[in-house]
C-alpha cells in the first residue's frame, strides 16, 4: 500500500515541479535577455520551483527505499543491471534525478549571493536549463527508450 501511494503521489508531483519549474525557467530568460529586474516574484517562484523539486526528491527517494524494483535490482545485480528497465531505476533515473535537484539547488543558492540582477538571472538560466534537460531526459515517459511508464500513475 506505501508503494503504491508513493508512486502515486511521485507520479502527481511530476506535473507540479514540471508546471513550476517551466515558469520559472520562462521567467529566468524573459528576465535575462529583456534586462527586467529580478523583482520579488521571481524570488517567490525559485522558492516554489525548488520546493517543487525537493518534494518530489523526497517523495522518490521514499520510493526508492520501498519499490519491488529496487530491491530486485539489488538482490540480483549481475544479471539486473543489464535489464535497461530495471538499470534506469536503479541507478539511472535516481542519480540523474539527484543531479537535477542538486544542480538547480545550487543555482539558486548561487543567484541569492549576487547583487546584480542579470548575474543572477544568468546563474539561474544556466542551472535551471542543465537540470530541466536531465529531469526531461530521465523521466521514465510512455515514449522513453529507457523505461516507459504512463504519464500519471493510479492507485
Amino acid at each position: 500500500m506505501l508503494y503504491t501511494t508513493l508512486l502515486f503521489l511521485h507520479s502527481i508531483v511530476r506535473w507540479l515541479v514540471l508546471a513550476s519549474v517551466l515558469v520559472a525557467v520562462f521567467r529566468i530568460y524573459r528576465g535575462w535577455f529583456t534586462n527586467m529586474p529580478f523583482d520579488n516574484f521571481d524570488e517567490k517562484w525559485n522558492r516554489i520551483a525548488v520546493s517543487m523539486l525537493h518534494l518530489q526528491f523526497t517523495i522518490g527517494a521514499l520510493l526508492y527505499f520501498v519499490s519491488p524494483i529496487i530491491r530486485y535490482f539489488y538482490q540480483h545485480y549481475n544479471e539486473a543491471v543489464h535489464e535497461r528497465q530495471i538499470r534506469f531505476f536503479g541507478m539511472e533515473h535516481s542519480s540523474m534525478m539527484f543531479l537535477a535537484v542538486f544542480v538547480i539547488s545550487i543555482g539558486v543558492s548561487l543567484a541569492k549571493k549576487k547583487d546584480e540582477d542579470q548575474k543572477k538571472f544568468k546563474i539561474l538560466g544556466i542551472c535551471y536549463t542543465v537540470g530541466i534537460l536531465l529531469i526531461l531526459i530521465n523521466i521514465p515517459w510512455p515514449f522513453s527508450p529507457f523505461a516507459a511508464r504512463p504519464y500519471l500513475r493510479f492507485f
